[in-house]
């Protein structure tokens, strides 16, 4: 098939280009900033999030689209889009974006500040007072810390930190008639928003413009003719040569290169000095094209820190707080013993990570492990798994650990981590070449009085305590041998030169994944067509892989029902007459991130369930080490099932993907509202308070609650 005629084929069915999908989807965290029954807290905090999300995906997605114009790339996407034709689109989408964000913080979010008595101000607006201490705090914080860098033949541009807040300024003086400039970077290391004395309520001043109100102090000898705040995005997408010899070094030297990266984007304020603009856009050789002027702030992620100002806890969301299940959960206080009893799930943030956290622990200390291996993508600052797995190595343990390199925006954390590993005497394993290890899989080989045995805890989500209280996940603990044998198996690939086996029960990519789904749907659709019962319910983070988009509209045809839950991207149409009629797609978005990953097949009427790290993106099926696993134990899966069912109930953090593309919120007019994010946390704690029983009862298992539309 020639290229022409495959571009044809690929046109033939319904598909959403992914970047202008994910602008819809970060279109869907803006309306929860408008929101006005969420909490103004909060609204800040949405909004903080589309800041965030936005220079990520300037640096990665919109920085990948332009460098396919510019060398010349000219093949369509399964939308049928080229990079010429899709750049303009995109552009006119995040334009239409960006204005939305100011218009939510000027006409929605700072009267909602106002009323409640928080305020931001310009030193054009301040009484004496406050002008005096401003003025102090310039002259002992601000003025050691600040740097103004002369731009002449002498000094050339500075080199500018990605996503750095700066201020240009234009000067002149007596002995020159021409302007010349000089920049002056916002620290970062201080806080953007700065407190000021008031008589009325809090009152708030942004850095930068103290800093351009005391410029004189800076320039002394110059006349200020004008000042522009700028911002700039450089493109940030690492390029890894996998075959250097020393792979660490190959991604420090990346990181470095990132630093360089050629700017994307440039934001400035609305109506700047033109002569100022066009100086930047010189020195920095941006497309015009590449320039959004807001009216200000610039740089909104920094609202994420305001949110979190202390004594406005009630205009935040109430708390959703973990429990931990007590010993009644276990079956026992000690852990192994329970794990031997019976299959453990926990489902976080409702759960504490904190299980997760002292399994690594008490293994490292138990004197009857032999040996702990794991796979790290994403860890916290201050890890405990790390420094449980570090105690395990000074307590002679054996352990292995698997840590991802590669895990983009996380190198040099990681990089940090494999050292600290590496110095306490952990084999550390840097994933296999051309793949990203992004399994989540932690085993430990224990000594028991019968033999020795696996355990292991598989998981959606990354070890990592802090994201764990804010992310949606699911993990399971077992002992089970065949999943302890599979464990050993996928270990030995990650660590050595093993070909990929048959697993027991593990589906895992590159090699296994995508058909392991492939088969998993036919199937659904064989029953369908033999009048058994069938139906398929997942739920993903994103949805862009062709090839399972064209078997879910294979599968709608033959008549098999398929509800999606897919939180971000979705490339897929539902409700085509004749195509997807039967497929439904809902995206939750509120005040949890949705992280795990879980897929149900009716399978017959003997329904199977399975968990596990990967999405439906052609990067998970094809180029990571990903793992799916299921879950057997009746218990869990009944749990499972309710998961999955509470999820698809709720009308408050949902919306609906409509056969044209755009997202609704569904009506709930005369219907109980249902919030899945307060509902599992309900769940949660009353779960451990009915646990609350007598010694003799304390093996009964999890029963989970189900939902009022189950």
């Amino acid at each position: 098939m020639n290229e022409k005629n495959e571009r044809t084929e690929k046109q033939r069915f319904p598909y959403i280009n992914r970047e202008l999908s994910w602008v819809d989807f970060n279109a869907r965290v803006l309306e929860e900033a408008f929101e006005k029954e969420n909490p103004v807290m909060e609204r800040i905090r949405f909004l903080s999030i589309t800041a965030s999300n936005l220079d990520e995906f300037f640096m990665v997605r919109v920085a990948g689209v332009r460098e396919q114009v510019e060398s010349g790339y000219g093949q369509a996407d399964d939308s049928g889009l080229t990079p010429a034709k899709l750049l303009p689109l995109l552009n006119e989408k995040i334009y239409g974006f960006v204005e939305r964000q100011y218009s939510c913080l000027h006409r929605s979010i700072v009267p909602a500040l106002k009323k409640n008595n928080i305020h931001f101000v310009t030193p054009d607006d301040m009484n004496d007072e406050q002008i005096a201490f401003i003025s102090g705090y310039f002259d002992k914080v601000l003025f050691p810390v600040l740097t103004p860098l002369a731009v002449d033949r002498s000094r050339p541009f500075p080199l500018l930190a990605n996503k750095s807040l700066n201020i240009a300024v234009r000067l002149k003086s007596d002995k020159k008639e021409e302007s010349y400039f000089a920049v002056v970077q916002v620290p970062g290391i201080l806080s953007r928003f700065l407190e000021v004395p008031s008589k009325e309520g809090r009152t708030f001043v942004l850095l930068e413009d103290v800093i351009t109100y005391k410029l004189e102090a800076l320039f002394e000898l110059n006349d200020i003719q004008a000042t522009c705040p700028f911002r700039m995005t450089r493109n940030s997408d690492l390029e890894i040569d996998e075959e250097a010899e020393d792979l660490m070094s190959e991604i420090v030297k990346s990181i470095k290169r990132r630093k360089r990266g050629k700017p994307v984007r440039l934001e400035l304020l609305q109506r700047s000095d033109r002569e100022t603009k066009e100086f930047l856009i010189e020195m920095l050789d941006i497309d015009k094209s590449c320039i959004y002027e807001v009216t200000g702030p610039l740089d909104l992620t920094f609202l994420s820190k305001f949110a979190n100002l202390s004594g406005c806890e009630a205009l935040c969301f109430q708390p959703i707080k973990p429990v931990y299940p007590p010993a009644a959960f276990w079956g026992s206080d000690d852990i192994f013993q329970s794990i031997r009893e019976k299959d453990r799930m926990v489902h976080h943030p409702y759960e504490s990570f904190e299980c997760v956290v002292d399994f690594v622990r008490r293994a490292a200390e138990d004197e009857n492990v032999l040996a702990i291996k794991q796979t790290l993508y994403r860890v916290s600052g201050h890890s405990p798994i790390i420094a449980a797995l570090i105690r395990a190595a000074e307590n002679g343990k054996q352990v292995t650990v698997l840590v991802e390199l590669k895990a983009r925006f996380d190198e040099e954390n990681n990089i940090l981590w494999a050292k600290k590993l590496e110095e306490a005497g952990c084999h550390v394993i840097y994933g296999l070449a051309g793949l990203k290890t992004h399994c989540k899989i932690l085993l430990v080989v224990r000594r028991d009085s019968d033999g020795i045995r696996r355990y292991l805890h598989m998981g959606t989500g990354n070890y990592n305590d802090s994201t764990a209280k804010i992310y949606t996940d699911v993990g399971v603990f077992t002992c089970k041998e065949p999943y302890g044998r599979d464990a050993s198996s996928l270990f030995n690939v990650l660590t050595g030169y093993s070909l990929p086996p048959d697993y027991n029960k593990f589906a895992v990519a590159p090699h296994g994944l995508r058909s392991f789904f492939v088969r998993m749907i036919e199937k659904e659709i064989s029953n369908s067509l033999a009048g058994l019962p069938c139906g398929i319910v997942a739920k993903v983070n994103s949805l862009v892989d062709a090839e399972i988009i064209q078997l879910l509209y294979r599968a709608s045809q033959a008549n098999v029902p398929i509800q999606l839950i897919v939180r971000g991207i979705c490339c897929l149409v539902p409700g085509l007459p004749g195509i997807s009629e039967n497929i439904t797609v809902i995206s939750i978005v509120g005040q949890l991130l949705e992280h795990s990953r879980i897929f149900q097949f009716e399978n017959a009427g003997n329904p199977k369930i399975y968990m596990g790290s990967a999405d439906w993106m052609p990067r998970n099926l094809d180029r990571r080490v990903e793992l799916v696993f299921p879950i057997e134990d009746e218990d869990l899966k009944e749990r499972a099932f309710g998961i999955l069912d509470t999820m698809l109930s709720d009308n408050m953090n949902a919306r609906v993907l409509q056969p044209d593309t755009s997202y609704e919120h569904i009506d709930r007019r005369g219907k109980v509202s249902h919030n899945s994010h307060v509902e599992f946390s309900l769940m949660a704690q009353k779960a451990v308070k009915d646990m609350e029983i007598p010694v003799q009862d304390a093996s009964k298992p999890y029963k989970p609650i189900r939902s009022s539309a189950e």
